[in-house]
């Protein structure tokens, strides 16, 4: 009788930590994320070949690069998605410090390859670029704060939250980086509303977040650029939003052809922020909604998951992770159809990219780790507190 609990087999401590995983891991998710990466390596074979070629590389060289930090990145995810919400949460808080002070010293020691926008550090053999990993880490510290708040006699975790998320989101902007800036702030946003903020107060984040565009418009030429681009009624051709929706236009319903796009040979970013380009004008409008598929499953399924979540810290970090990860994927798509300003940010675990790749596959590792299935894990459980009917037990 001690090993059952009203007809469901309860784990034992002792269980080995693979099969345990495997049980309470959303596998629909870890699906669709393995999809991701697989469509990202197919348009990789496409979209990387014409930079190698300027860059007189091997032809395949960006795509085993590709090949390569996927792989990390898969691991790093598998491996952090096994933790528990404690040690997620540690090893987050202690990450969002090193990526803070990282982005401190940014400005001094990082480079800019020639885009107008310092963000990276050159280790000669490779580039890092801080930001994609402060991402993920920011919103652990983030929930770690307003769920201390919750406690009697915690810290004033909600204000210290905002502060630290008005630090970042200006550093972000004197890089400048105003798409990161942005989504860091949206993702704070919808974080603080579900731990119970005023509606009022949001609305004047809100209002000071438009007040700081202005600014950054009448202030920056980088933002004012862009901006004025985004709103001209006419596209000139030959820019990157031009090639882009050419290349969008011409793929229609089925694509051109597998290697007969033209867009990856004018694009300088082709393989990076304009990747959904070069997978609408090749294969068309189908992989074009398959990817959209697979990054809204990820998001929803992650987000119906944590709404059933008690424990307050685990429910605002899931929840914060999930909308960086979908809220990424709109941007860079809306930026290619020219829905938003363009941005300069990657498709997760699509585009080409060491720092985004590795960095995404942490924030999933973390969501995974988040959304594994706990015990008494449901929200709904306090519904069902004192009335009619057994209880199921879930365990990790």
């Amino acid at each position: 009788m001690t090993e059952m609990a009203f007809g469901r087999v309860v784990q034992q401590p002792s269980d080995p930590i693979l099969p345990r995983w495997w049980r309470t891991v959303d596998r629909v998710a870890l699906s669709c994320i393995l999809g991701l990466f697989l469509v990202g390596i197919l348009l990789g074979l496409a979209a990387s070949v014409p930079l190698a070629n300027r860059n007189g590389l091997p032809q395949f060289y960006y795509v085993y690069k590709q090949i390569f930090f996927g792989v990390v990145a898969l691991s790093v995810m598998i491996v952090t998605s096994m933790m528990s919400p404690l040690l997620v949460r540690r090893l987050g808080v202690f990450g969002f410090f090193c990526c803070f002070v990282a982005l401190l010293f940014l400005p001094i020691f990082g480079t800019d390859f020639g885009k107008g926008a310092t963000r990276w550090y050159s280790l000669g053999f490779t580039s890092i670029q801080p930001s994609e990993f402060l991402k993920p880490c920011f919103v652990i510290f983030s929930a770690w704060m307003m769920a201390a708040s919750f406690s009697v006699g915690g810290p004033p975790g909600k204000r210290i939250s905002f502060i630290v998320t008005m630090s970042v989101a200006l550093m972000l902007a004197l890089q400048p980086d105003f798409g990161q800036a942005c989504l860091i702030i949206a993702a704070w946003g919808v974080m603080y509303f579900i731990a119970g903020a005023p509606m009022l107060l949001l609305v004047i984040i809100a209002g000071g977040v438009a007040a700081a565009g202005l600014f950054s418009y009448n202030n920056s030429e980088h933002f004012a650029r862009r901006i004025d681009g985004f709103l001209s009624p006419d596209l000139d051709p030959r820019t990157q939003l031009g090639y882009a929706t050419n290349a969008i236009q011409e793929g229609g319903f089925f694509g051109v052809g597998i290697g007969e796009g033209q867009v990856k040979w004018s694009l300088p970013d082709a393989h990076t922020d304009f990747i959904i380009a070069v997978a609408a004008e090749e294969y068309g409008l189908i992989l074009v909604l398959i990817i959209i598929f697979l990054f809204m499953a990820v998001t929803v399924r992650s987000l119906f998951r944590l709404v059933r979540e008690r424990d307050p810290f685990i429910r605002l970090a899931g929840t914060g992770i999930a909308v960086l990860f979908g809220m990424q994927s709109m941007i860079n798509m809306g930026v290619a159809v020219r829905l938003l300003p363009a941005k300069g940010m990657t498709l997760p675990f699509v585009s080409y990219g060491g720092s985004s790749l590795v960095a995404g596959g942490i924030a999933l590792g973390m969501l995974l780790a988040f959304t594994r299935t706990r015990p008494q894990g449901d929200m709904s459980d306090l519904l069902r507190r004192g009335g009619a009917g057994p209880r199921i037990i879930r365990h990790d």
